[in-house]
């Protein structure tokens, strides 16, 4: 653990997770528990890989499941989505009334996408997507396949991809007000916003913070 880091007591410490819950940037929180801001940046890294460590670890979803990707950054105007300029691609899965996983890809080809639905759903699960061509080898696969045709409609009853469409809307809007963040350290930041997606409540969010903060000794 970094030295900064390891001279921060207890107290403050825990100030910091409550500060991290509830949003406020490490700049100010350094701020408010009254420690140098290189410190509180330090910890706040280290809290958001701890939140990457325990995301990855967790087991494999199973029932309904809707799969997309998304584009986040970039600085160039004009296209978006697949193909964008200077954009960050993203890959995510839903459980529908549940979880969702989230991870940072070097592209959207079936060579990437397959093996991470392989291995985060379980066979047999449902999945949604919508039809771009790098899903079409799950339709050969140990799973049962829908689409959604964006071109045509929608959503279509049960057949959407509305679930994980709304957390990347989400996503964007917390991560906007960090005014841009480095490519080296996006997946951190996007881990973050799993992690508030997935542990609904403040109250839900710090407790399980201070519980993997024990296992994490952080």
């Amino acid at each position: 653990m970094c030295r900064r880091a390891s001279k921060l007591g207890v107290y403050q410490q825990i100030k910091l997770l409550e500060l991290f819950v509830g949003g406020v940037t490490a700049r100010t929180a350094a701020e408010l528990v009254g420690i140098n801001r290189h410190s509180a940046t330090l910890y706040y890294q280290k809290i958001r890989e701890m939140i990457v460590t325990e995301l990855e670890n967790e087991s494999p979803f199973d029932g309904e499941i809707e799969v997309d990707e998304s584009y986040f950054g970039g600085h160039r105007k004009g296209n978006r989505g697949r193909g964008a300029g200077g954009k960050i691609p993203v890959f995510g899965l839903l459980k529908r009334g549940g979880k969702v996983y989230a991870k940072v890809i070097p592209d959207a080809s079936s060579k990437t996408l397959i093996p991470i639905i392989e291995r985060k759903i379980r066979p047999d699960s449902i999945i949604y997507s919508d039809c771009w061509t790098a899903y079409n080898a799950i339709d050969v696969g140990r799973f049962h396949h829908y689409r959604i045709n964006h071109s045509l409609l929608f959503a279509d009853k049960t057949n959407h991809i509305n679930g994980i469409e709304n957390f990347w809307n989400q996503a964007k809007r917390w991560l906007r007000k960090y005014n841009g963040i480095p490519t080296q350290n996006f997946n951190l930041f996007l881990q973050e916003c799993v992690f508030r997606f997935n542990f609904g409540s403040t109250k839900q969010q710090l407790a399980t913070l201070k519980q993997w903060r024990k296992n994490h000794l952080i």
